[in-house]
């Protein structure tokens, strides 16, 4: 008992410790180099962030299925907040279906959407969090999860729900049958579901989506099973925006939506999302004897995905929350009459100020005759009519994605498992835009305006030199049209054991990635490097990873998980602009992983606990994003090599039966998550070869991780009756939130007119810190059997119980700003949704 003792005050120092680094750096955080008000290099004994459409993710898929004491909380009460484990990028979760990994090879994300609406299905998880042995691959220094898909493993009967909520959609109506295993040796499992809204919870935003699922498995014999899974969710919804405060304070409403406006009276949404990437498996379960087992499966997914957005040429900014567009533009000497106007229409909501005015582009539209003939310049197409101003048009993925993969288990003896496994993967993305919509004009014409304008030759400003001045009508390919290739083969392999005092693994990985672009269209800014098949970048990659557990008693037991690994850099990251050229990321190094966790675990019939002291580094990670810059009237691509990452901190959990219907619960993480270098940047504008810089030094160092709370506790109580229903209620806080932060501005030429008493100094290079925020959660459940063969649930779900809309979770920096006056793009913002419930009442036989 005196060593346990011992480690239990050891995590709890190493706990205060973590929270007093947090707290030293809470007002003043960078690097030191840069400005020496700064916080010091951050120290402790271990030698010491882009689409929000996908942050909902990072916990509530994998967490949510898990048996630990602290992931089970923060899976129900943290995702709202964008919580994120370990504040690892969701790159760093493996999620398998059947043993066939999940995560995007282009992003190295999984996409829970694409799944989405299965819950019936994705309930039949194994799911594990850190450092860990896997029965299916080598897993994620995160954590893992496999979703069970085969038939025989839903359960056996049929349900049918129907739920409400006032989320991102209204309603919500689902069925699964599953025959278990008839004595024709065959079972079926299907499920389908539909979810829909006229209107989500932020005005303009709505939700129509489905889902569907098939598992058919035959037993052959006693050893061998052949089996076969399909499922989609085709999905359309109406997106949100994030925008500034001062859009929020005019308007009073922090869930204002800048992408919709009014067309002949009905609401429209400019960004729409379309998804729909079905996967077949075909899997074969091989029982080669009582020890062994092999199990293959054959994987093909394919479809279509498209982000709608507003396009315009030779036009105003359509956008009515564009920085000329508000009234703090107009805050000069002089513009008081226009700022008092634009005022009064912003607060009194006038909508054709505050929302996009759809009549208006169609008016505009309609009034833009054009004609073109072979006679102008170059070659182009014979044509007379209404020249687009504004169309909305649709940045397309589609995919295609096969491979096969193979895992064999053998059981050597009563205290040792072998597993090892081989993948081959072939994936190809297709990346284009099509007309969506003219808005009421006669076509569009396929040049790049900015070119345009900056050059005299004509060919220059062609998409497509071989089809020059291309009109194109709605359903046409315009602009850029180019596919992704990515191949990549893996093996893995694993060996677990187990003694009276030790149980242990470990386990190593080889993976080798090829990708490469094809380019469709050969552009006129870069002709010699945008047609065809780019060189292929090639990796080759390994990690190693080891764990156990030592049994100081049955009920106490200690932890200890270490990995290294190196990681291929993603092709999201991997190109200058793949948009016009092939043109790879300068200094292009594959990403390397180090991390190690202690763990101190309780486990009574009555007192369960987890605490956990990690640290994470990550090197050379690439960092690329691309923006309008109203300086140069151009898009701008900024990139970032050399961007290291280190993650330390705690997590607790703890749940306590204090009566057999009474549960006491709480959660508890906190780290410093930071970034842990000085990258590189290169910035290159869009429409032209010239660097804009070169080997730019990043003072990154020390800056936090941004969008996420580094801190975020949970404490609960749970009431069980006797009667089969329940009842409890979770407080949540959260703090340390910061804003992803702006890499040009903590630079040398950004401060470099001034002094360091100036105060635009700290202005510049201040990193933003939110406020502290807190919800409460509640939730009820009844159950009813009846005539011991059919049962009846009830369950009622309310997130943010007090409606507290001030939250604010996140957001950033703009990359674009104007160093004599910072205040010009002031960062962006998103507020967590005030009450939302989801009820659902579910039947099942």
């Amino acid at each position: 008992m005196r060593i346990i003792n011992i480690i239990a005050v050891a995590l709890i120092f190493m706990t205060v410790a973590v929270k007093a680094q947090t707290d030293s750096s809470a007002t003043n955080n960078g690097d030191s180099t840069l400005n020496t008000k700064i916080v010091p290099p951050f120290t402790t004994s271990l030698d010491a962030l882009e689409d929000d459409s996908e942050a909902p993710q990072d916990v509530s898929g994998l967490l949510q299925s898990s048996k630990d004491v602290f992931s089970n909380i923060a899976g129900f009460n943290f995702g709202a907040a964008r919580y994120r484990v370990r504040g690892y990028d969701s790159e760093n979760f493996t999620v398998s279906m059947n043993g066939l990994t999940l995560n995007n090879p282009e992003g190295g994300r999984a996409i829970w959407a694409f799944w989405g609406g299965l819950n019936d299905i994705t309930r039949y998880q194994e799911s594990k969090s850190g450092i860990s042995a896997s029965s299916y691959n080598f897993g994620g220094i995160g954590g893992y999860s496999n979703i069970n898909a085969r038939a025989t493993a839903v359960r056996k009967g049929t349900k049918i729900s129907y739920a409400y909520s006032n989320r991102s959609y209204n309603h919500r109506a689902m069925v699964t049958h599953s025959t278990g295993m008839m004595e024709n040796g065959l079972a079926i499992a299907i499920s389908a579901s539909k979810r829909s809204s006229g209107e989500g919870y932020v005005e303009g935003t709505y939700y129509n989506g489905a889902s569907y699922f098939l598992s058919i498995e035959k037993k052959l014999n006693d050893k061998h099973s052949l089996g076969i899974v399909g499922y989609g969710a085709p999905t359309v919804q109406g997106k949100r925006s994030i925008s500034t405060q001062e859009t929020y304070d005019l308007t009073g409403n922090n869930y204002y939506n800048s992408y919709w406006g009014y067309q002949n009276g009905e609401k429209r949404n400019s960004r729409i999302r379309t998804n729909h990437k079905p996967r077949i498996m075909l899997n074969h379960y091989f029982k080669m004897n009582d020890k062994t087992t092999l199990n293959s499966s054959l994987y093909y997914s394919f479809g279509k995905g498209g982000n709608t957005r507003l396009n315009w040429y030779s036009a105003a900014d359509p956008r009515p929350d564009y920085y000329r567009n508000l009234p703090s533009f107009y805050g000069n000497p002089g513009d008081e009459a226009m700022f008092d106007e634009l005022t009064a229409l912003w607060q009194g909501n006038d909508p054709t100020t505050t929302q996009l005015d759809f009549d208006q582009m169609y008016f505009a539209n309609s009034k833009n005759l054009f004609t073109q003939t072979n006679a102008d310049g170059i070659t182009g197409n014979n044509v007379t009519g209404n020249r687009a101003k504004y169309i909305i048009e649709e940045a397309r993925k589609d995919i295609s994605h096969y491979g096969f993969n193979t895992v064999v288990s053998h059981k050597k003896s009563d205290k040792m498992m072998l597993t090892g496994g081989l993948t081959v993967s072939k994936y190809k993305s297709e990346n284009f835009k099509v007309v969506n919509d003219l808005l009421g004009a006669d076509f569009w014409v396929d040049v790049d305006q900015f070119a345009e304008r900056d050059f005299a030759d004509e060919l220059v400003a062609q998409s497509d030199v071989n089809n020059p001045n291309r009109i194109v009508k709605e359903g046409d390919r315009f602009g850029y049209d180019y596919d992704i290739n990515i191949d990549t083969y893996s093996g893995f392999g694993q060996v677990e054991g187990t003694t009276t005092k030790i149980d242990w693994f470990a386990g190593f990985s080889v993976k080798s990635t090829t990708f490469w672009r094809t380019g469709n269209y050969q552009n006129g800014l870069f002709p010699d490097n945008s047609l065809g098949d780019s060189e292929k970048q090639s990796f080759f990659n390994y990690g190693v990873k080891a764990g156990g557990i030592y049994k100081l008693t049955g009920r106490h037991l200690i932890r200890l998980n270490g990995a290294y690994l190196t990681r291929a850099p993603f092709s999201r990251t991997a190109f200058v602009s793949p948009r016009t050229r092939d043109q790879i990321v300068p200094d292009l190094k594959s990403e390397k992983i180090m991390s190690g966790d202690i763990s101190y675990i309780v486990r009574y019939p009555k007192i369960k606990t987890r605490a956990t002291l990690f640290h994470t580094t990550i090197k050379d990670k690439t960092w690329s994003r691309s923006f309008y810059h109203d300086d140069l009237n151009t898009f701008v691509n900024y990139m970032m090599t050399g961007v290291d990452q280190v993650f330390t901190g705690v997590e607790f959990g703890a749940e306590v039966n204090i009566t057999s219907t009474i549960t006491l619960s709480a959660a508890y993480a906190t780290g410093q998550f930071l970034y842990d270098s000085r990258p590189t940047a290169t910035i290159i504008q869009d429409n032209s070869t010239e660097l804009l810089a070169e080997s730019k030094t990043i003072y990154f160092k020390n800056y936090k991780i941004g969008g996420i709370p580094q801190t975020a506790g949970s404490i609960g109580i749970q009431y069980r009756s006797p009667k089969y229903w329940f009842t409890g209620i979770n407080f949540n806080y959260f703090t340390d939130i910061y804003l992803d932060a702006n890499p040009d501005r903590r630079t040398e030429e950004a401060v470099a007119k001034y002094i360091s008493t100036d105060p635009q100094v700290d202005e510049i290079i201040d990193q933003t810190k939110l406020d502290d925020d807190y919800t409460l959660n509640f939730f009820v459940g009844k159950s009813w059997r009846i005539k011991n063969k059919y049962y009846l649930r009830l369950n009622l779900n309310v997130n943010n119980l007090l409606n507290n809309t001030d939250f604010k979770t996140g957001g950033f920096e703009q990359l674009r700003y104007d160093q004599n006056e910072i205040g010009k793009f002031p960062p962006k913002i998103g507020y967590m949704y005030g009450r939302t419930y989801f009820a659902m009442v579910s039947f099942s036989f």
